[in-house]
């Protein structure tokens, strides 16, 4: 093998597919003749690198490492102006906590484009840099690759519109799943997101609750099936320069809120299990933690009379260092979920931390508490200074705060960060906007869709029947039909629906938006939806991002069709025969409302005699 003595870090940085070995990085090059060559840089491995750095890092650097916090990106990919200032995150700008307060981890919400990011990027590594031990940023995102109406879905539109994560567990494709995550990756390394804040591995075992969308299913052998996929598309096979890390979420499983009430909120009553099922919701994160998942975030619920003490995980010494860092031997990278420490101010509103248990704490010892259970990192905080003040005070010890500052900085050196933090903006086109990365897209929406109900075979419709279709794109309808404007007028009818959701009362505007309480339509809205089935033969779309109780629009449809995030031509496409819906259910839907309220939150597809079962779904013969 050849050799260099000295690496020059412009030739590391011509070659993105470093490695590591023995030895330390290397990278691959081709020779003069063609051949593949590996140099090795006899730089120290990993481990002695961390201890290096860490050697040199004083305690405010220390401090800043321990808080992932959003920033905002401006559209020409400056650092210094503000984008829009009615935005609730327009205080959040990543060249004032990286200077300040010495953070170097940040989280993306909105973007202008993948364009604007990769400059924003850029010149914020060019920031890092300079910093004194030129550190280099991290970047992290919430799942932006679906064609979704799901609150953490925060899509640019350059990037691949895929079906929803239920939609992967209706199609029950680990070969795509892994397809899909690889793709996701090479269009984040692309901008310089280098942090997954998914996959989301809980179980939909409580159709009420409002994080269902994020979800694979309810099954635990399904959802760790495809976690694993889902993983190594991202990651790898180990962790390397061309991964993106994985944030698995939530251990050690959200899915059962008591009523489904998400714990974002004050209104929520802890995670209940009347089943005595918490061992089930651990096997997704079990196969996620053998597959190598870089990251884990707990979430907010409070495991209600499971542990010594009833507050939220992340402060939960049994489930983080007990559960995960004990028994699992989990050595990785612990991260709370956003907003533990610090109330926001909304205006008029305040939103409390999602301190469950310990809202009694001060600040200060909410990180104390979350520390000590065995977190490292603080998601949606930027709050150092209360680190700083436990250390200082002699309640923390440094040693400790080491422990995570190792991990965090381990992370780094494995991404290949220091090497090479930069993207090349010019090459931002070859991956975000991508016609074959789009094709797959658009294919995954069609193959999750799930054939409920085919009344004397109508479906697929043939020849171009006149069609009255409703929250359906007219214009999109009439390649494959006569629109009508009456359903007098009609051969058939198109309804789309959603799940239906009612908020729950409270001032939050945020949790206004969660799709909590009943799933079934009611007054007004159900007699609406029924005239239309009894006035012509009406094929029925319903999007579920939660278990629909629909039993009377069931009967009077003509047929039924689920889908989990699909575009109008999608749709029409299935509808047509243009391409088979292939989806089985990835939840059972309850045939009540009186059945979900009786059904146990911890246990999948336990409700009285469901409407469909888990797993169903038809084809066309």
């Amino acid at each position: 093998m050849n050799r260099y003595t000295t690496v020059p870090i412009e030739l590391v940085r011509q070659h993105s597919s470093l490695v590591e070995t023995d030895n330390g990085v290397a990278f691959r090059d081709l020779n003069k003749n063609g051949k593949l060559d590996v140099y090795e840089d006899p730089r120290q491995p990993i481990e002695a690198r961390v201890d290096d750095l860490l050697r040199q890092m004083t305690l405010v650097e220390k401090a800043g490492c321990l808080f992932i916090n959003g920033a905002t990106v401006n559209a020409d990919g400056s650092l210094d102006k503000r984008p829009n200032p009615d935005s609730f995150a327009a205080h959040l700008i990543a060249k004032t906590q990286l200077l300040d307060q010495r953070m170097n981890h940040f989280n993306l919400w909105q973007i202008p484009s993948g364009q604007s990011l990769a400059i924003w990027h850029n010149n914020l590594q060019k920031l890092a840099e300079e910093s004194r031990l030129g550190i280099p940023v991290s970047i992290a995102s919430d799942p932006r690759n679906h064609f979704s109406n799901a609150i953490f879905a925060v899509a640019a539109a350059e990037f691949s519109q895929w079906c929803e994560t239920l939609g992967f567990g209706a199609i029950g494709d680990a070969d795509l799943v892994r397809k899909f995550a690889d793709i996701v990756r090479q269009e984040y390394l692309a901008v310089g997101i280098r942090i997954a804040l998914h996959p989301q591995i809980d179980l939909a075992t409580e159709p009420r609750w409002a994080r269902i969308s994020g979800s694979f299913s309810e099954d635990a052998a399904l959802t760790a099936k495809l976690a694993v996929a889902y993983i190594e598309g991202l990651q790898g096979k180990q962790l390397g320069a061309q991964s993106v890390a994985c944030m698995t979420k939530h251990f050690p499983g959200g899915g059962p809120q008591k009523d489904g009430l998400d714990p974002h909120f004050e209104f929520q009553q802890g995670q209940v299990y009347p089943g005595d099922n918490f061992d089930y919701h651990l096997i997704p994160f079990e196969a996620a933690i053998t597959a190598g998942t870089a990251s884990i975030m707990p979430y907010y619920g409070v495991p209600t009379d499971q542990t010594d003490e009833n507050v939220a995980m992340s402060y939960n010494k049994a489930i983080i260092t007990g559960l995960l860092r004990e028994k699992y031997g989990y050595d990785g990278l612990v991260c709370t979920d956003w907003g533990l420490i610090t109330d926001a101010n909304m205006g008029e509103v305040i939103w409390p931390a999602r301190a469950w248990g310990v809202e009694h704490l001060s600040e200060t010892q909410r990180v104390k508490k979350a520390i000590e259970a065995g977190v490292d990192q603080f998601g949606g905080e930027s709050r150092p200074e209360l680190v700083i003040e436990l250390v200082k005070s002699g309640e923390l010890d440094e040693a400790r705060l080491d422990q995570s500052v190792r991990r965090l900085l381990r992370q780094k050196f494995q991404l290949g960060l220091f090497d090479n933090p930069f993207v090349d903006v010019e090459r931002v086109g070859e991956f975000i906007g991508r016609t074959d990365f789009q094709t797959a897209a658009e294919h995954s929406q069609r193959r999750a869709m799930t054939l409920l109900k085919n009344s004397d075979d109508v479906l697929p419709l043939a020849g171009k029947p006149n069609l009255f279709v409703k929250n359906l794109d007219a214009d999109v309808a009439a390649q494959y039909g006569v629109i009508v404007n009456s359903p007098d007028d009609a051969e058939l009818a198109i309804l789309r629906l959603e799940t239906a959701w009612y908020p729950v009362e409270t001032d939050n505007p945020f949790a206004q938006g969660f799709h909590h309480g009943d799933l079934d339509f009611k007054g007004d809205a159900l007699a609406e939806i029924l005239d239309l089935l009894e006035a012509v033969p009406t094929i029925v779309v319903i999007y579920l991002d939660r278990p629909a109780v629909i039993p009377e629009i069931s009967a009077a449809a003509v047929a039924l069709l689920a889908d989990f995030g699909a575009s109008d031509a999608a749709v029409l496409d299935v509808i047509f025969g243009r391409t088979q819906p292939q989806g089985k259910l990835p939840f059972e839907l309850p045939s009540s409302m009186e059945a979900v309220q009786q059904q146990k939150e911890d246990v999948p597809y336990d409700s009285s005699d469901p409407l469909y079962p888990f797993g169903f779904g038809l084809t066309y013969r």
